[in-house]
């Protein structure tokens, strides 16, 4: 039984008016730089060779070659029959024009052919695009938009959140700060609290309201009470009828 092979790919050729404003072998030397094309001058033609990919038997199925003379630019290129003609055109005019920019200070192509070319190219393309793919372009351009825009909005949150995490630690440190020192002003020994009690009496006229003073020194009212119970019945203060 015969091995089954891929069909050969079929191949097409493009031609472009131009003049050669520098040599044959400055254009090589500029196209030695690029390690996925090979080339040679066969008398005055530079044939430039690139192979994208070969087939099982090692021969190239995707290609192009390019020949300059001093007053054409040609190319020759393959198309694979599972591949779309109007896309396979657009990567060799973009390669094409990767090259002739490459090669400008050596070689002036006819812009007026090369534009009508890249007009054929995309009008191919954008007309071979169909409604329903066209409406789905459309529809997922709107979704970029909304992506976007809420990865902006994500952005923006995620910054607030981050300043409102700092700001809340601060205000927890504040917080724990005051807590302590509130309590470190809560706690009186009963000497202190004593001498806090007879300077309030002396300027009161020997009168003391418990939840006035308890309120102006942080002191809890039952503690207030506590401490003048002991007052009293260590003689320091006596109760007036």
């Amino acid at each position: 039984m015969a091995e089954e092979t891929a069909p050969e790919p079929k191949t097409e050729k493009i031609s472009f008016s131009g003049k050669l404003i520098g040599s044959l072998d400055g254009i090589r030397d500029k196209i030695k730089r690029v390690p996925f094309y090979s080339s040679k001058i066969e008398g005055s033609e530079l044939v430039i060779v690139r192979v994208e990919s070969r087939n099982i038997h090692k021969k190239p199925y995707l290609f192009h070659i390019i020949s300059i003379t001093g007053n054409e630019l040609s190319v020759i290129y393959s198309i694979p029959h599972d591949t779309s003609e109007n896309m396979r055109r657009a990567v060799i005019l973009k390669n094409m024009a990767s090259l002739i920019s490459m090669i400008s200070d050596q070689y002036d192509i006819s812009e007026g052919t090369f534009m009508q070319y890249i007009d054929s190219v995309l009008d191919h393309i954008i007309n071979g695009l169909s409604q329903p793919y066209s409406t789905l372009f459309n529809k997922y351009d709107v979704m970029l938009g909304e992506y976007r825009e809420l990865k902006r909005l994500n952005l923006e949150l995620a910054s607030s959140n981050r300043n409102l995490t700092i700001q809340s630690a601060q205000l927890n440190d504040d917080n724990k700060k005051l807590s302590e020192r509130l309590k470190t002003l809560q706690t009186y020994s009963d000497g202190s609290l004593m001498g806090m009690v007879q300077d309030w009496i002396e300027v009161h006229n020997n009168t003391i309201d418990i939840n006035e003073f308890a309120k102006n020194h942080g002191v809890a009212a039952p503690r207030v009470e506590e401490i003048l119970d002991k007052m009293v019945s260590m003689g320091y203060l006596s109760l007036q009828s």
